[in-house]
């Protein structure tokens, strides 16, 4: 076998021969300087809805992208037929880089993350008082997933009517996280709508909840102009919902100055394999500076963490302590538990 050397010329080079006759192949791409901007709102099967322009375009992933997917929230640049007419094709070329990126995996032995939602701001973790009841466990879950992929959390209470918020809210008083409680009048009268549309403003904010906490039915009051789909109901033998929402779904809050809402499929578990104890603490900077003793790749809940004597010296709150390891604690139990 004949080895190039370092200076080859050209004519050593063997280029793949092309069957069709319209010139060598090549591995050099194009780089597209003239593609143009857009925004992931949804996929579906292989096909991306992007808007582009204030139009919506159909496209799919172009090949020299390889493996590397594209998500709703996801900055994309597109080449091809951009006009939005029916039947109409475009080629997503490049991914730009994400600022945030809500992952989760499928359970905590699954080393596969999925990405539900790229570059939103906010995540909106909207839960039922009563029926279904509460899952704290899995709000941790949800919580921790925030804190480590650039979000600022915020809490919905739903229903809001049939059971007082006063207990739930204890749990949470420590993170300082934003909250609205909603009930089902306040939501009818359009009063409840107000104030969650106050903490969205000029934001991407992803909602996520498990199956018949009234997450669908809170993002078509707020995006009235989408009802696509249908409400569910909780199942009064099991208490838990079903499904009403298959694919996550990006939505203009009145404009897309305005904000955005992104409607994400209802989730029964919220698996952490991914989950790096490290980017957690960022989320807690009254604790941060204590960590500096701690010794290498410290979980922050064993015998010589330094966070221990940091609060016992007054520099932080016990229970923002206690508030952090339980957070961290979510990734060993089950959400049920």
């Amino acid at each position: 076998m004949r080895r190039y050397g370092k200076h080859t010329d050209e004519d050593d080079i063997r280029s793949r021969p092309n069957r069709k006759g319209n010139g060598p192949r090549t591995h050099i791409r194009p780089k597209h300087e003239d593609a143009a901007e857009g925004m992931v709102l949804t996929v579906d099967r292989g096909r991306l809805t992007c808007l582009v322009d204030g139009r919506a375009v159909v496209a799919m992933k172009a090949r020299e992208l390889g493996r590397k997917a594209a998500v709703v929230g996801d900055r994309v640049a597109l080449v091809g037929d951009l006009s939005g007419d029916r039947d109409t094709l475009a080629r997503i070329v490049r991914i730009e880089e994400r600022a945030s990126v809500l992952r989760r995996t499928a359970d905590d032995d699954d080393p596969y993350e999925r990405v539900v939602v790229a570059n939103a701001d906010q995540l909106a973790i909207v839960t039922a008082l009563a029926n279904p009841e509460p899952r704290p466990r899995l709000i941790d879950r949800c919580l921790v997933a925030a804190y480590d992929g650039g979000l600022e959390p915020l809490l919905v209470m739903t229903k809001s009517d049939l059971a007082r918020p006063d207990k739930f809210l204890e749990l949470y008083g420590t993170l300082d996280i934003p909250h609205v409680v909603t009930s089902r009048e306040e939501l009818e009268s359009g009063d409840a709508v107000a104030r969650v549309r106050e903490h969205l403003q000029g934001k991407v904010t992803a909602f996520v909840g498990h199956s018949g906490v009234g997450k669908t039915t809170l993002v078509n009051a707020l995006v009235p102009e989408d009802r696509r789909r249908t409400t569910g109901h909780v199942n009064a033998v099991t208490g838990r919902g079903r499904h009403t929402t298959t694919s996550a779904l990006a939505l203009p809050l009145g404009g897309d100055r305005d904000g955005w809402v992104v409607d994400t499929p209802g989730v029964r578990s919220f698996g952490l394999a991914h989950i790096d104890p490290s980017r957690v603490i960022h989320a807690f900077p009254d604790l941060e500076p204590g960590t500096e003793g701690c010794p290498r790749a410290c979980s922050h809940d064993e015998p010589d963490c330094a966070l221990d004597a940091w609060v016992a010296e007054g520099h932080a709150d016990p229970a923002r302590l206690y508030s952090l390891r339980r957070l961290l604690a979510t990734r060993e139990r089950r959400e049920g538990d």
